[in-house]
């Protein structure tokens, strides 16, 4: 009886190994035959999962955004406002393990999508939809009532989208400095200045 393949979990275990093979060996070496090695795969049956490498890196840089997006909706906001709002701007930020890898390979795409049209789209996509979020906490925060009333909006927004994007920047590249503690503490006070307050 012929082996049953299940396609989609294969198509998963391939992206995984070219994860390891970006964070391990750079994206330079991110070869449809040094996947396939890291994958326990022939060369030719990885054609069986993608046709090209673009489809094999869009696959798997796609596989980072579904993560975050799966988080993001799997969160309980049960407690204040600020930490409500604080909860999601963490989600965005490589404060565990699992987020610091997917991160680290993120980038890594990201560096490839500006010669890659095939990944410039859905990067650009992902970069939208971050923005999108930042700009949910900050007109939450002002709906509610809480931020200071000359806030400029659209400022705060680029302010913020900025903050979080330069944060998970740092945590990647100086992980010894810019540690969960800090980018905890760095979005607390943050925070509390658009609310004018001290505490989140």
């Amino acid at each position: 009886m012929p082996k049953i393949v299940d396609h989609d979990k294969q198509r998963l275990l391939v992206a995984e190994a070219a994860w390891r093979v970006i964070r391990r060996d750079g994206m330079e070496h991110t070869s449809v035959r040094n996947i396939a090695k890291e994958a326990n795969l022939s060369t030719g049956s990885m054609r069986h999962y993608f046709s090209t490498q673009s489809d094999l890196l869009l696959y798997a840089m796609n596989l980072v955004s579904e993560r975050v997006t799966h988080r993001y909706h799997q969160m309980s906001l049960t407690g204040s406002p600020l930490e409500d709002m604080k909860k999601i701007l963490l989600e965005l930020l490589p404060n565990t393990d699992e987020k610091f890898a997917e991160m680290e390979v993120w980038f890594a795409f990201t560096v490839k999508s500006k010669t890659d049209p095939a990944l410039k789209s859905l990067a650009d996509n992902v970069y939208n939809e971050l923005r999108r979020m930042v700009t949910y906490v900050i007109t939450h925060l002002m709906e509610l009532g809480l931020t200071n009333p000359d806030l400029n909006v659209e400022l705060e927004i680029e302010r913020l989208y900025a903050l979080v994007d330069g944060l998970g920047i740092h945590a990647i590249l100086r992980p010894e400095s810019m540690n969960a503690k800090v980018m905890d503490d760095v979005l607390t006070l943050h925070l509390a200045s658009l609310c004018g307050s001290q505490e989140p």
